[in-house]
């Protein structure tokens, strides 16, 4: 399974989108969501929980992110987080800790193989997402003005 992952806010905080781009045996799904205020960094864990969420059984995953924020909170901090209850190296709450720990849970019923990919810079899978992601926002911000 392949997952692309982006999450885009206009202002942060402000209006924000995410966007999932799921690849299997050559099919393809997209998801995508969005939330009147919202910042940058929520909207790129909840991709990536939407996307995990969505998959009906255990997977191996090669999920792909251009969020550095993603990157180190899995690969570094996560770990960390959990030993001290939650709490930063500087005994600061951890911010975003509901979707930290729902994306923690999600990650635990597959074996996933994260990559990190520089955005914007011509990634196809990395590109949709984030077309999925400024789409939600477009289509929220719509539905408001009618």
């Amino acid at each position: 399974m392949e997952i692309h992952t982006d999450g885009a806010c206009r202002g942060n905080p402000g209006p924000g989108g995410w966007g999932v781009l799921l690849a299997f045996r050559g099919r393809q799904k997209e998801l995508c969501g969005a939330e009147l205020e919202s910042t940058n960094n929520r909207m790129e864990l909840m991709a990536a929980i939407q996307a995990l969420e969505s998959l009906k059984r255990p997977c191996r995953v090669r999920l792909t992110t251009d969020s550095v924020y993603m990157k180190n909170g899995i690969g570094i901090w996560l770990a960390n987080w959990k030993t001290r209850g939650w709490k930063t190296a500087a005994g600061k709450a951890v911010k975003n800790t509901d979707l930290w720990r729902r994306l923690d849970q999600a990650c635990a019923r597959h074996e996933i193989d994260w990559q990190w990919v520089k955005g914007h810079s011509g990634d196809p899978g990395n590109e949709y997402a984030d077309r999925l992601a400024n789409r939600a926002i477009d289509e929220m911000l719509a539905a408001r003005r009618k």
